[in-house]
């Protein structure tokens, strides 16, 4: 790449102390002209959407995750107030338990959600969480037992000195509900009161709005149904555990509304939101042709690319467009951090398939200052910085295409700016090919499917204990509950033996076995 083509693809946001340079990336000699009806609509869509229009039409919503830093753009006054309520009530809650003034002392925050619920309060914590003085936090984010058993066995020395935070939008989405029985179980054999050390983070009338009311929890925070869990960060769901590990959430949303500002900017290559969508277009052909790696270049931003994934693929990843065409949209997204990882698949992006492109995250200065030469005049931090410009070297040499975003030092501002950064090009690339990117039916239909299966679980059951006496093989207990896949009977019944829950009596061909409860 030519030095003017480096001048003119990178974009420099003093104030911010971010960068981003998409001089490695194809851009062909016409194809800002030809995007330009794409960029003036997505622009359209975007100040649309701030304004309060419907912008997620299928669930027939608006779409403020931007209001959340910055009050004053919300469309109505009535939405203004909430927020501004609702800031004051986090703070005052925040200091309360920090400052223990009642003389109840919390030491730990269990944060118990899913998805978009779980993975912006674990980057928070991820990144900052260890350096700040408050609560240390602990989090339940899947169903499994096991997962569950290892927090809860952590925690258990100091339980009455745990603070839970329960996050679920509709209160009752199984993964939060499943976690919150477990944990109040714990409570309950420990004869701990659980409601004095409980937080619900909700829509109001949920489920969870409902049982926290009733059983008087400690505190309730709203959630809006104009806010996606993958959008979530800068609200009570990213925000409250965050202040309650001492990190500086109004750094994160001053870093946020600051880039807001950028990424309205209508000069295509003074926005730099635009200018990471378009990149994403000319390396996918807009059809997703290539995947994206995600790279940053400190331990603090591992979780980084896994917010990506949920941000951009659950976004992005659609059947339909917005006329109801069949279209298979999506980017995917994967990566881990640098230089670790590439040692894993650096070797694949530069010398095998061609499809993916990186996008590289620099973070130039250190939190903690060099203690040691590792070589004469040369630092631990040196030699990640040599990896990642000569991995990008590399790259380039044989026209891989990638990205960069340079931040001066990770703190909470500019991880703030960093999201708002990626929310935008989302919003963006939704627009440029015509999708819907603030619902999620396939995550829906994956919902709908397992209730099936639970259902059927139960039916099986339910028969076999009424027949107690008696064994049956897959194919007859799908013959007489009249289910037309025996593999799915087959998989639930090994499942059931191998928790001991029923008994299997083995043939030499384990799909032979029958099963029963005696």
């Amino acid at each position: 790449m030519s030095p003017s083509s480096f001048h003119h693809h990178f974009l420099h946001l003093p104030p911010l102390d971010v960068s981003l340079d998409t001089s490695k990336i194809p851009f062909t000699p016409s194809f800002f002209e030809e995007m330009q009806p794409k960029i003036a609509q997505a622009l359209q869509d975007m100040s649309a959407l701030e304004a309060g229009s419907i912008a997620n039409p299928d669930e027939q919503r608006m779409v403020g995750h931007y209001w959340l830093r910055n009050h004053a753009s919300a469309p109505s006054g009535d939405i203004r107030d909430e927020l501004r309520e609702n800031e004051q009530k986090r703070k005052d809650f925040v200091e309360h338990v920090l400052n223990a003034k009642d003389g109840k002392i919390f030491k730990n925050l269990l944060c118990i959600g899913i998805g978009g619920s779980a993975l912006g309060p674990q980057l928070l914590s991820d990144a900052f969480g260890a350096e700040r003085n408050g609560l240390q936090p602990f989090f339940i984010d899947n169903t499994d037992p096991d997962g569950i058993g290892r927090v809860l066995r952590r925690l258990e020395p100091e339980l009455a000195q745990t603070l839970v935070m329960v996050t679920s939008k509709s209160g009752s989405t199984p993964e939060p509900r499943n976690g919150l029985a477990e944990v109040r179980d714990v409570f309950h054999k420990k004869n701990l009161p659980f409601a004095p050390r409980a937080v619900a983070v909700t829509c109001k009338g949920s489920a969870l709005d409902r049982l926290a009311c009733e059983e008087q929890w400690l505190a309730r925070f709203p959630m809006w149904d104009w806010i996606g869990g993958r959008t979530s960060l800068f609200s009570n769901v990213g925000l409250l555990p965050a202040a309650l590990q001492g990190i500086s959430t109004g750094s994160l949303l001053e870093g946020a509304a600051e880039m807001d500002t950028f990424t309205r900017e209508t000069n295509v290559l003074r926005n730099p939101a635009l200018m990471l969508a378009l990149s994403w277009y000319a390396c996918t052909g807009g059809r997703g042709k290539r995947n994206m790696v995600v790279l940053p270049y400190r331990d603090a931003l591992v979780l980084f690319p896994k917010y990506l994934q949920q941000l951009v693929m659950e976004s992005l990843g659609k059947k339909l467009d917005l006329d109801g065409n069949v279209v298979h949209q999506g980017l995917t997204v994967y990566g881990n951090k640098g230089s670790t990882d590439q040692h894993a698949y650096v070797q694949q992006l530069r010398d095998g398939l061609e499809d993916a492109f990186v996008t590289f995250i620099e973070v130039q200065k250190s939190s903690r200052p060099p203690s040691v030469e590792v070589e004469p005049g040369l630092t631990s931090g040196d030699f990640l910085e040599g990896f990642f410009l000569g991995t990008r070297a590399a790259l380039s040499d044989v026209q891989r295409p990638s990205i960069t975003i340079t931040l001066k030092q990770l703190d909470e501002r500019s991880l703030g700016a960093l999201v708002s950064l990626f929310e935008r090009a989302v919003g963006f690339y939704a627009s440029f090919i015509h999708i819907n990117a603030y619902h999620q039916p396939g995550v829906e239909a994956g919902k709908k499917a397992a209730k099936r299966y639970l259902e059927l679980q139960k039916n099986l059951l339910a028969y076999l204990s009424e027949h107690r006496s008696e064994t049956f093989s897959v194919e007859t207990l799908a013959d007489i509950l009249k289910i037309p896949n025996a593999e799915d009977v087959f998989k639930l019944l090994e499942y059931l033996a191998a928790n001991e829950r029923i008994i299997r009596h083995p043939a030499s061909d384990l799909t032979q076995s029958t099963y029963g409860l005696s």
